[in-house]
């Protein structure tokens, strides 16, 4: 990857990766549900800055995770349809979207979650890595088009990484982490079966990236990527094996995120 593109480095790229020579100013974390996304995004959060930093190149976090804002959506609905009586806005009773456009809509609120920090903060990245963290499946447009809903700006200073497990072992891990006193809990939250078979079975990660090996294309934005590997589960319990993981994954990302062409 990197002796392939290494060679395209543009003077603009040189000067915005002097602003942020030490830290990747957008992460996005993606794979599927119980993947070990949340538990990746815990251990870098309790990993103290200047390791965290030195290590991983991650600095300040500000994660923008779209489970929060469909959870919002499942309560309202409930209380719209048993307190009010009233027609629900977001999901049927069996908690399918009753429109496909709203897993676009999520992706657009990071977006103006994003330009907000930016807004309000104009030394945002100096100090900060946004971690933008999703599952998408084929059922519902996959990645393909969700980086559709992404705006200009952040993907051009995004890196992504994968977490990759099958769709058993991410089954697998939905069970194993549920907890029925907590379904809102990040870490705790699960799918019932048959709503993570429907919709997460059958994921476009593969052909979203097969173009090429480092990095993914949209439109004339280069955008580096890594791939974690993690069926064997690293991420429950196993902190030395996921920080070395981590680690090897995240400075393959970070060499590419370097040598990218903006």
């Amino acid at each position: 990857c990197l002796t392939e593109h290494s060679a395209i480095t543009t003077n603009k790229h040189q000067a915005a990766t002097s602003m942020n020579q030490n830290h990747f100013p957008i992460l996005i974390l993606l794979g599927r549900p119980a993947s070990g996304k949340s538990e990746i995004i815990d251990f870098l959060t309790h990993t103290p800055l200047q390791e965290r930093l030195g290590r991983f190149h991650i600095a300040e976090l500000d994660i923008l995770d779209d489970f929060p804002m469909l959870w919002t959506w499942f309560e309202e609905d409930r209380i719209l349809s048993e307190d009010f009586g009233a027609p629900r806005l977001h999901t049927d009773h069996a908690g399918y979207f009753k429109y496909p456009y709203l897993w676009h809509l999520l992706i657009r609120r990071f977006g103006l979650e994003y330009h907000n920090r930016l807004r309000d903060d104009p030394n945002y990245h100096a100090h900060t890595t946004t971690l933008v963290e999703f599952s998408r499946g084929s059922e519902h447009g996959g990645y393909n088009q969700a980086f559709q809903h992404l705006p200009i700006d952040l993907l051009q200073q995004s890196a992504v990484m994968y977490v990759n497990v099958s769709f058993e072992e991410s089954l697998r891990k939905n069970r194993q982490r549920f907890n029925p006193d907590k379904p809102d809990s990040i870490l705790e939250h699960a799918l019932p079966d048959e709503k993570l078979e429907r919709l997460y079975r059958y994921v476009d990660w593969e052909q979203f990236s097969a173009p090429d090996p480092c990095y993914l294309q949209m439109d004339d934005i280069q955008i580096p990527y890594a791939v974690f590997e993690n069926e064997d589960d690293v991420t429950t319990a196993k902190s030395d094996l996921l920080e070395a993981r981590l680690a090897s994954a995240l400075d393959q990302l970070w060499k590419l995120n370097s040598n990218r062409d903006r």
